[in-house]
């Protein structure tokens, strides 16, 4: 309204040879980037009554010249309001949309309660994808009679496919954790759930290709923390090991014999070992994915994860992760490459 104020009074003041009328058109154009189409028709009848009052004012408004002003600025406020209407639309569309991905992007990855019996946990997800809450990596944690169990997942590949391998392993781990009573047997069924439909020939080869001819597989370390014993059971299947953060030190939990990633266990003929590491009270264990410590600053340098980690105070879950995304972020100059998922596991007094 202040537009069509100022430039009614200065095209009243102006020469005769200079019409600043059309530009009368931009108070409904800008209205209908941000208002609904009311508005928009609105201000557009609010400009062409400007527009009669400086024709009256300066000649009459029968002129032919004020004339096709009057008319074209009727013609465009109709115009731009329809482009309003479109707009609205689009936007409750996306809306819906958005509300839909929202709420089965929370069913897929659920957040892990912030204590399972002597532990205390913190999980953070950062998506690569803008307006994504998940992508690829995975994490879950399950609750079982004799302690809690935990996956950490990366599967090979983004966008929609990629999500859909991470809640076919997601839904076997919540499915079978409480049944399956070791670690391998948990290992082979998360494999079968997720790479063992017979398919054309029963071929196990023929289940690790994805829609593009190559090899599809998910790299995943499960782990077994027993509330009474001060101890890490670890099945590594071709994943980033677990940080140990204990006494301002960190240890990677590197296993001698890690497995094939899932989808390529069968191939590789290897079995899934577990090995045990010491897990004390005020230790703090680190779950992440490779979007981590593969993310790289403007020179290329990857993030240093165990330097950043062993440099944080030892803290709660919740706050080590606040710190350690900030750091990551601040790494990348904000934007990520990959997706990136964390969890920090910290135990407590039995």
């Amino acid at each position: 309204m202040a537009l069509i104020v100022v430039i009614s009074v200065v095209d009243m003041l102006a020469p005769s040879e200079v019409h600043l009328g059309p530009l009368l058109v931009a108070a409904p154009a800008i209205t209908a980037s941000f208002a609904g189409p009311g508005t928009t028709i609105a201000v557009g009848a609010a400009a062409l009554l400007a527009q009669t009052v400086v024709a009256a004012v300066r000649t009459t408004v029968v002129d032919l010249n004020h004339s096709v002003q009057i008319v074209a600025l009727a013609s465009t406020s109709l115009l731009v309001a329809l482009f309003a209407r479109l707009r609205e639309q689009h936007e409750k569309e996306m809306t819906q949309l958005r509300s839909v991905a929202e709420a089965a992007q929370a069913v897929l990855q659920r957040p892990i309660p912030a204590r399972m019996g002597p532990l205390r946990i913190a999980s953070v997800y950062l998506a690569a994808e803008a307006e994504a809450q998940i992508g690829g990596d995975l994490y879950a944690a399950v609750r079982t009679r004799w302690g809690s169990r935990f996956v950490v997942g990366d599967v090979r590949g983004k966008g929609l496919e990629a999500i859909g391998e991470a809640s076919l392993v997601l839904g076997a781990f919540r499915t079978a954790a409480y049944r399956q009573v070791d670690l391998p047997r948990l290992v082979t069924h998360l494999e079968k759930a997720v790479f063992g439909d017979p398919g054309d020939t029963g071929d196990p080869a023929d289940s690790t290709l994805d829609a593009e001819g190559g090899e599809s597989f998910i790299t995943a370390a499960v782990l077994d923390i027993p509330d009474t014993e001060p101890v890490i059971h670890l099945a590594d299947c071709g994943h980033p090991p677990p940080l140990l953060l204990r006494a301002g030190r960190v240890t990677p939990l590197d296993v001698s014999r890690p497995a094939p990633p899932l989808g390529l266990t069968e191939l590789a003929g290897s079995g899934v070992e577990v090995e045990t590491f010491a897990f004390e009270e005020g230790d703090i264990v680190l779950l992440y994915t490779d979007g981590v410590i593969e993310a790289r600053d403007e020179s290329g340098t990857f993030y240093p994860l165990t330097e950043r980690l062993a440099s944080c105070p030892t803290a709660d879950p919740h706050t080590l992760l606040q710190r350690l995304c900030q750091d990551l972020l601040a790494h990348v100059g904000g934007r990520l490459g990959d997706d990136a998922a964390m969890v920090a596991i910290k135990r407590g007094p039995t």
